[in-house]
């Protein structure tokens, strides 16, 4: 059996799916997280079913990509049940979608989530008649805190075996005889491979939808006269478009469906959540707050990281001095015992200390709701650098990781806008490359570089991205961004988000540090490395004035950005970069690891995304960019 979660974006569908799945996608108080659908084997009551969390959607007749993704997989897949979460505190909103999941005639049954949000909102709902005018069972549930979610799959299991596919809701007169005429039409066995019911084919055709009139035509093109007749009767007798005409009918539905079964309690003084978004949302002191949140997140990040750094690399240098004891240096067992332990301190001693406050610090940001105001601040930014502000939605992703950021890009619309934007996110400093410019700059420079080195990228960005608009000049549409209310981030989840995104670190990134460090110290073993250094210093010793060592470290960084300090520590032969780079050589060579070519994982996801030809171009263009921001910087040293 398959059962599947459709509901409108930021309904609480993955919290939901992470509450009975285990902690499997990323659930975060944003708006268009989930950009591809999860899906995960469950058993309830020994009866097991496959589990998948779609994409969230507003309406099934939808421009939008990732929205077409859950309408393609409900379409084509053919779910046993949908499980349609809502959004309680808007409910009248929520129901235009209930209304048209009814017309597909599927299992049904309606999931109330967030039903503590419309309380606190002065909304009450009566769940029984609710259910009554629907015709399918209807549970309210508080998925974060798994109130209601074991109801909620009891009820599922139960229309299952009852195949309860819900009432039908009639629109006016003259919209449904146009809507009945065409489903007789549509009724006569031709289109049978589109798996759905002639009536939702008879709406989404009034409704202009082009996917569907493309599907028809292919099949039955003497019937597309027919349906323009009927669309402009219907438009002639509103004085409107067929589609808007179908449109405002649905709203009004389930506006009156709303009225029926909830009453509206008069409400007190807004709280302190509303209020807040008076002084974080300015259009002056909004981005002054920002500055000052991102500054307390370098802050947090850097003295947790410093704290814990320090006595675990000491640790790790006794071991290595102990080892050096015992064993010759010039060895083949030093040299793989040396290797292993610097593979292990590596990850513990210089990864780890950062990386997990900045993954705390960031899911706190998305889960109290502020990563969507950041975003809606940015977005005229964006719109000067020539890109729709639907770009701001990878943009934030990509300071966890490049990879799903630039899997998000599949969302916008426009070719030019996914090139530009997905070449842009290359240039953002993920978490590994955090961990680079905290371990060098922020240690032992200070932590207010590291701030201006991110401030320093922010403009880069902008710069690059004004330059690749002007090549390809377009008018950039606006944005419509949903701003979520503000919520108490719950622990729990939040740890679970931190140590989802750091599985892929500890899991597929440490094994690859152990391993490389393991070969780098068999290169030196070997004399090896000596010789990929000397092919490499035109760049990293005339070009970048990098101490020549520092070349396999940036060939490393290619696989996993991480390697390239780890290899850093190895090939400089110690973890205190002070020691043996100046001021000048640390800030040039973490200025370079940020910009020049991404790594291998992310490489892959650009050719997925915008092909071979924009694959090679960042692989070339990033590398460029780099090698001038550091030579900039060089440059900057010398004049001082």
């Amino acid at each position: 059996m398959k059962i599947v979660l459709v509901g409108q974006p930021n309904c609480g569908k993955s919290s939901l799916f992470n509450s009975v799945a285990g902690y499997k996608t990323v659930a975060s108080n944003f708006p268009g997280t989930t950009i591809e659908y999860t899906s995960s084997r469950v058993s309830v009551n020994r009866e097991p079913f496959d589990l998948v969390d779609l994409p969230g959607i507003y309406s099934l007749s939808t421009p939008e990509k990732e929205e077409l993704l859950t309408r393609d997989y409900l379409m084509k897949s053919r779910p046993d049940l949908v499980i349609n979460i809502i959004d309680s505190s808007v409910l009248s909103r929520s129901l235009e979608l209930t209304l048209e999941l009814l017309e597909l005639k599927m299992p049904l049954v309606v999931c109330l989530n967030m039903i503590d949000e419309a309380r606190r909102k002065g909304i009450r709902i009566d769940v029984e008649h609710l259910s009554q005018d629907l015709g399918v069972p209807v549970v309210p549930t508080i998925s974060t805190r798994g109130e209601g979610v074991p109801e909620l799959f009891q009820a599922a299991l139960e229309s299952l075996r009852d195949k309860r596919a819900g009432k039908t809701f009639h629109f006016s007169l003259d919209v449904e005889k146009a809507v009945s005429e065409l489903s007789s039409l549509l009724d006569d066995g031709a289109l049978t491979n589109l798996a759905i019911t002639p009536r939702f084919l008879a709406i989404k055709l009034l409704e202009q939808d082009r996917e569907f009139e493309e599907a028809v035509g292919k099949v039955k093109p003497e019937i597309l006269p027919e349906i323009e007749r009927r669309r402009r009767d219907i438009s002639e007798c509103h004085g409107r478009p067929s589609d808007m005409v179908i449109s405002s009918e649905r709203h009004s539905l389930a506006m009156n469906l709303f009225e029926h079964v909830t009453k509206v309690t008069r409400r007190g003084k807004r709280d302190f959540k509303e209020r807040l978004d008076k002084y974080l949302m300015h259009p002056f002191l909004g981005y002054a707050i920002l500055g000052s949140i991102l500054l307390c997140f370098f802050w947090f990040v850097f003295s947790l990281g410093k704290h814990v750094e320090e006595p675990i690399l000491a640790w790790f240098e006794a071991l290595s001095n102990y080892l050096a004891l015992h064993f010759s240096k010039d060895s083949f067992v030093f040299t793989v015992l040396n290797g292993l332990t610097l593979g292990f301190s590596g990850g513990i001693g210089i990864v780890l200390p950062y990386l997990i406050p900045f993954l705390l610090g960031l899911s706190l940001l998305e889960d109290v709701g502020y990563l969507p105001r950041a975003a809606f601040l940015m977005d005229s930014i964006m719109h000067h650098v020539g890109l729709h502000g639907k770009s701001i939605i990878p943009f934030v992703l990509s300071y966890g990781c490049n990879v799903p950021s630039i899997m998000g890009v599949r969302i916008i619309e426009k070719a030019r806008d996914r090139f530009i934007t997905g070449i842009l996110l290359t240039f953002i400093p993920c978490a590994a490359r955090t961990t680079i410019i905290f371990a060098i700059v922020a240690f032992y420079i200070g932590p207010i570089y590291a701030l201006l080195l991110y401030l320093l990228n922010l403009v880069v960005i902008a710069g690059v991205g004004k330059a690749m608009s002007r090549l390809m000049p377009e008018v950039s549409p606006g944005m419509i961004l949903e701003i979520p209310n503000y919520r108490v981030a719950k622990l729990s989840a939040v740890v679970r988000k931190v140590w989802f995104r750091l599985r892929e670190f500890v899991v597929i990134a440490w094994p690859i540090l152990i391993v490389g460090s393991l070969i780098l110290s068999l290169l030196e073993y070997l004399q090896l490395s000596e010789v990929i250094n000397r092919m490499l210093s035109p760049l990293t010793s005339s070009i970048l004035g990098l101490p020549e060592a520092v070349g396999i470290t940036l060939i490393f960084g290619i696989l996993r950005k991480e390697l390239s300090i780890i290899m850093l520590v190895q090939a400089l032969g110690t973890a205190d970069f002070a020691s043996v780079m100046s001021t000048e050589q640390m800030l040039v060579f973490t200025v370079f690891a940020m910009f020049y070519i991404p790594c291998l994982a992310t490489l892959g996801m650009l050719r997925s995304t915008l092909g071979n030809r924009g694959m090679l171009f960042a692989l070339v263009f990033n590398t460029v960019v780099g090698t001038v921001m550091a030579l900039l910087f060089r440059l900057g040293f010398w004049l001082v």
